[in-house]
């Protein structure tokens, strides 16, 4: 390793830029080397905010830069795969935030393109690195723990169309292509086994935002494990996603970094990592599949099946929500 910062250029200047920028500061050795935005003076003012020398007119501009090692795009879902494409071809690391795509296709050339470069490419699927999480895996790897069940809630109130800080989006949030995918990818990864059977049904869709508002998934994987997911954007309250491990030697609840037994009881996570902030550790990774040249947990690769099944359970809810309409 050489004494050579690790420059990392930030595409996003909302909440989850702002996640990615403080767990960045977290890591030796790393440098957050500029700020694209939506505009420029959004750039410099989140730039100032945090400390970032650069504020960056476009990912364009970046991606021309030589002094730029890696680029974290905390973007709009559309522009997830495009841009992720363009850092490739420019010779950049990239890291996604979830969802890689809004569609298989898109996800597929993402594949393609990053195993053509030989570069880390990695997505946010968060899940993976939140230490209540890795704590259930752990008990997985070490054979101590089989799952069964996966019960599964995703809850949020969006009947307009917010971002999390309560501001206007330019683009709609999805319940299958983004909040679907975390928990897709996740069952696959605890239960260790490719998933066979997927099916989903669809509420009706918002009037003005053109999205199915409720979901219903169930998901098998190859070793018999079941998984039932529940999503809304209609839910008042409380918000978040649950998730219930039920197995051949215990139940656990995960609310994101905590962790109780079935019967409510708190199970200490906080040795499980370095950190209890799930983005960090999913930084930390991406940082570190850079400087040892290896393929990081959460790449493309590893992730590229759960949205082969959301492309198949799109075409499973798509004529619904055309019915509804």
């Amino acid at each position: 390793m050489t004494d050579q910062p690790l420059r990392i250029a930030l595409a996003g200047g909302g909440a989850f830029g702002a996640k990615h920028v403080n767990g960045l500061k977290k890591i030796d050795g790393v440098e957050v080397a500029a700020i694209i935005s939506g505009s420029v003076e959004s750039a410099q003012e989140f730039a100032a905010e945090h400390g970032v020398g650069r504020a960056v007119e476009s990912l364009d501009d970046v991606l021309a830069m030589d002094d730029i090692d890696a680029v974290i795009l905390a973007t709009p879902t559309p522009m997830h795969a495009s841009q992720t494409l363009a850092c490739l071809r420019a010779g950049k690391h990239v890291q996604v935030e979830i969802p890689l795509a809004d569609s298989l296709p898109d996800a597929e050339e993402c594949l393609r393109v990053q195993q053509e470069s030989g570069l880390v490419g990695m997505v946010g699927h968060t899940r993976r690195f939140n230490p209540s999480h890795q704590w259930v895996h752990n008990k997985i790897a070490a054979g101590e723990f089989h799952i069964q069940q996966m019960d599964v809630q995703t809850y949020f109130f969006r009947r307009k169309n917010l971002n999390a800080l309560g501001q206007p989006r330019s683009w709609t949030d999805h319940l299958l292509w983004h909040h679907a995918a975390h928990t897709v990818d996740l069952f696959a990864y605890q239960a260790g086994s490719p998933i066979v059977q997927a099916n989903a049904i669809a509420g009706p869709s918002h009037p003005d935002l053109g999205i199915a508002m409720d979901m219903s998934i169930q998901l098998k994987a190859e070793n018999g494990a079941i998984c039932t997911l529940s999503l809304s954007f209609n839910n008042d309250g409380p918000l978040g996603t649950f998730f219930r491990y039920i197995g051949d030697t215990g139940t656990y609840i995960a609310r994101y970094d905590d962790l109780t037994d079935g019967k409510d009881e708190a199970i200490d996570v906080s040795k499980v990592d370095v950190s209890m902030d799930g983005i960090e550790l999913q930084d930390r990774e991406f940082v570190a599949a850079i400087r040892e040249g290896r393929e990081p947990n959460s790449s493309i690769a590893q992730v590229i099946d759960c949205y082969r099944v959301l492309g198949d359970l799109e075409q499973q809810v798509d004529p619904q929500q055309e019915a509804h309409g």
